[in-house]
């Protein structure tokens, strides 16, 4: 019931998000610049992040919450968090930046250590895609509403994969096995993507190099709900808030879960590839 009822308040927030980083977007109204760790941010990414974190801690005061665009309390203060929101106000800054138009808003509810409840809103398509955790996962397309599930895939069907526009192939292309038939769907923002393998339009999204919990979260419990998983590249689950760091390791998102993954993909080492 608890979820339950937070769900529609967090939909309308983050098409509310949506809406300021639309906005922002189509007047190119908004300055960009570099973080520490080279990524880029831009006033739109702030100006959603405000509103969120507005909007969350009048909705629920007592949660706390974490997001990309603010300080990160130590985890010794936040090891213990019964729940807590974890927000990314704009997934997909470089493509918001190079005007592709593939970014999204995302907001999770992680409870005891896992995912709860998601909310993605794609602004340029009017989509969200939502979950709470054991009722599901669900597109919505202005007011209508279908239930998503990850692809059943069939003998001799190609593998499809989601990869992203800026990133090159040839890392992605160095983990299948060689005699794999493959297809390629290219989409920016790292949870649009991972969306593609929920509503079962991909069958697997690999992703190397940088991301942090807010990239995973929502998507994590849409993605479960929808009857896929994501992994590190050992094949192994991903964590929420047990390190100083909130950095995820590479990751991959699958669809159907009764095919032959660790034949499919080649294990990678824990280190990061990029």
């Amino acid at each position: 019931m608890f979820l339950s009822k937070l769900l529609e308040p967090v939909k309308t927030t983050a098409r509310e998000a949506g809406a300021i980083l639309w906005q922002m977007y189509q007047s190119g109204d908004f300055t960009e610049h570099n973080k520490q760790d080279l990524s880029p941010v831009t006033s739109a990414d702030l100006a959603a992040n405000a509103h969120i974190i507005a909007k969350l801690s009048a909705l629920t005061p007592e949660i706390p919450i974490i997001s990309e665009e603010t300080h990160l309390v130590p985890l010794t203060q936040r090891y213990d968090w019964p729940r807590y929101w974890l927000i990314d106000p704009m997934d997909g800054t470089q493509e918001f930046v190079a005007r592709s138009g593939d970014f999204a808003v995302s907001i999770a509810l992680v409870e005891h250590g896992w995912p709860a409840l998601g909310v993605i809103y794609w602004p340029k398509e009017d989509i969200l895609y939502y979950a709470t955790r054991g009722n599901g996962a669900f597109k919505q397309q202005k007011n209508l509403i279908n239930r998503i599930q990850v692809h059943q895939h069939q003998p001799g069907e190609q593998l499809r994969i989601a990869v992203s526009r800026r990133q090159p192939l040839e890392p992605i292309t160095a983990l299948l096995n060689a005699d794999q038939q493959v297809q390629y769907i290219p989409l920016g923002s790292c949870s649009l993507k991972s969306c593609l393998v929920a509503e079962g339009k991909a069958d697997c999204y690999l992703r190397l190099g940088p991301t942090g919990e807010w990239d995973t979260g929502a998507v994590q419990v849409i993605v479960e709900e929808a009857g896929g998983k994501i992994l590190d590249s050992q094949f192994s689950a991903l964590s929420y808030n047990q390190r100083e760091t909130l950095a995820n390791p590479d990751f991959m998102v699958i669809g159907q879960a009764e095919l032959p993954w660790q034949q499919l993909i080649k294990a990678k080492s824990t280190a990061r590839i990029l």
